[in-house]
């Protein structure tokens, strides 16, 4: 058997140090793919949602029919923009009336899922 000298020693370890470890470079690609799903799967309905309630605020008028996101059901009766405030009457045998944020208001209920109902 020949002997191992120290320098046989240096020679290995400097050859397996030659091996270039994978850098940024490579896992570009699957940073940009995770960055183009999360954009495409989350912010892209969001903002449509966003848009859709934004629409759907500034389409409120009187004698619309709501619901408030504390699940009261009522009528608009006045809608004042300048003050973000909606007056809706939640019971017409006592014309009971509330004023509530214009934020307040989770959905318009339209006369085709009234019909449903």
């Amino acid at each position: 058997m020949a002997p191992f000298h120290s320098t046989s020693l240096a020679w290995l370890l400097l050859a397996e140090g030659e091996t270039a470890a994978p850098g940024f470079g490579s896992m570009l690609p699957m940073f940009v793919i995770v960055g183009v799903l999360f954009y495409v799967m989350v912010l892209m309905p969001q903002r449509r949602e966003q848009n859709q309630r934004k629409s759907m605020l500034e389409e409120l008028k009187k004698n619309d029919h709501v619901i408030t996101t504390g699940g009261i059901h009522g009528t608009v009766t006045n809608v004042r923009r300048d003050d973000d405030e909606v007056t809706i009457k939640v019971d017409e045998s006592t014309n009971t009336k509330l004023r509530v944020s214009i934020g307040a208001i989770s959905r318009v209920i339209t006369s085709d899922a009234k019909s449903d109902q």
